[in-house]
């Protein structure tokens, strides 16, 4: 028996279904049948609750879970994969007398973790009737990408910044135990031990993005030890969305790895250290063009007068982060420049210079929802 259940493990690997041992007194044969075949799709969507009082630091809204496919689906093309249902009273999202919310699949990649025929399907969650979830944002962005929008083909960097925490998302991983690092300046870029906290974390993360086919653009060490950035982008509409949320999800994912909590909070540390936000850039055709100048000051003109709007939707917490310190504009206040860190919209010198490229948004916080900053972004500039 114990030769079957040491060869069992080693069968479990791959599409080995027999091996035989022998003893000095009979042969052994122990069969195991596995289904090389089979295909883990990890079904993953929000809960909407990113950054509410009952999450805090420690928790995120990504949720997920896997269905084993006796037959692969190999096309990538999410509308060949089966619709599921969650429990959505144990998410917050239903109530238990109606629990069942439904999964659709919208967005496809390969899993950079378990590899092979699996993947990870980014879905939008439809409530009992089938319609869109209240916390269902992907639609309310599909909603309006008219014939008007796909003629601008309009495109997004988003700049996620994150927190990495030590178990327990009490305190900063890397940090001296009840006490602080140095004073912001050294870090930002930095390189070596005394510099930089969590490079492995990061480093794993970037290379599942890759390998899960994410258009990720690079990696840095931010401006408080043991703060991290990622970019997503430049991207379409609802991919940014897709992409941001999926590389969320692996983020959490790879920290269960590392022990390592990582946190969208927009000020996880009180004091002289910076904030987290989520940095937007945003173009159009027109602005990308000859001349797209006009069409990015015109763009910056119309922000400038639905700032609330975009300030009720641009995270939780927000105000703790827009202060007017810490390369932030004051939440209250909008204020556009070239080069300006401390603006609501901030102008890329080359992109002054050149006359024509992209704005960046720089109010959003870390844990808003990307889909919401996109729609917004092109529902004020050009609808």
């Amino acid at each position: 028996m114990a030769a079957c259940v040491s060869t069992q493990k080693a069968c479990m690997a791959g599409p080995t279904v027999a091996v035989a041992r022998s003893s000095h007194r009979q042969a052994r044969m122990c069969v195991v049948r596995v289904n090389a075949l089979a295909q883990r799709v990890e079904y993953i969507w929000h809960d909407g609750a990113e950054g509410t009082i009952e999450k805090g630091m420690q928790f995120n809204e990504m949720r997920s879970k896997t269905k084993v496919l006796q037959k692969p689906v190999t096309s990538f093309n999410a509308a060949d994969f089966p619709e599921w249902s969650f429990d959505g009273s144990s998410t917050g999202q239903a109530e238990g007398r109606s629990s069942d919310c439904i999964l659709r699949p919208c967005y496809v990649v390969p899993d950079p973790i378990r590899g092979g025929d699996d993947v990870l399907v980014m879905c939008d969650v439809l409530d009992a009737s089938s319609a869109p979830h209240p916390t269902n944002t992907r639609a309310k962005l599909a909603a309006i990408i008219n014939d008007k929008v796909k003629a601008e083909a309009c495109l997004f960097g988003f700049e996620q910044e994150y927190t990495m925490m030590a178990k327990g998302g009490q305190a900063v991983y890397g940090w001296p135990a009840g006490g602080f690092p140095a004073p912001q300046g050294p870090f930002y870029c930095g390189v070596g031990s005394e510099s930089v906290y969590g490079r492995n974390l990061a480093e794993a993360h970037m290379d599942a993005c890759i390998k899960a086919g994410l258009i990720i653009s690079g990696i840095n060490a931010e401006v408080m030890p043991g703060q991290w950035e990622f970019q997503i982008g430049p991207t379409g509409p609802l991919e940014t969305g897709d992409q941001v949320m999926i590389a969320r999800w692996l983020l959490h994912r790879l920290g269960e790895e590392f022990g390592i909590v990582s946190t969208f909070a927009p000020k996880p540390m009180k004091g002289d250290w910076n904030g987290t936000g989520a940095h937007t850039n945003y173009s159009t055709k027109s602005m990308r063009e000859e001349g797209g100048m006009a069409a990015i000051n015109a763009a910056i003109e119309r922000l400038s007068k639905c700032h609330p709007e975009h300030i009720t939707q641009y995270g939780t917490g927000n105000e703790l982060r827009l202060t007017g310190k810490h390369e932030t504009c004051d939440i209250n206040e909008f204020r556009f420049g070239v080069g300006d860190r401390g603006s609501s919209i901030r102008i890329p010198l080359p992109v002054q210079l050149a006359g024509k490229g992209y704005l960046e948004d720089r109010r959003p916080a870390a844990n808003v929802d990307p889909y919401t900053v996109v729609r917004l972004l092109i529902k004020n500039t050009l609808l």
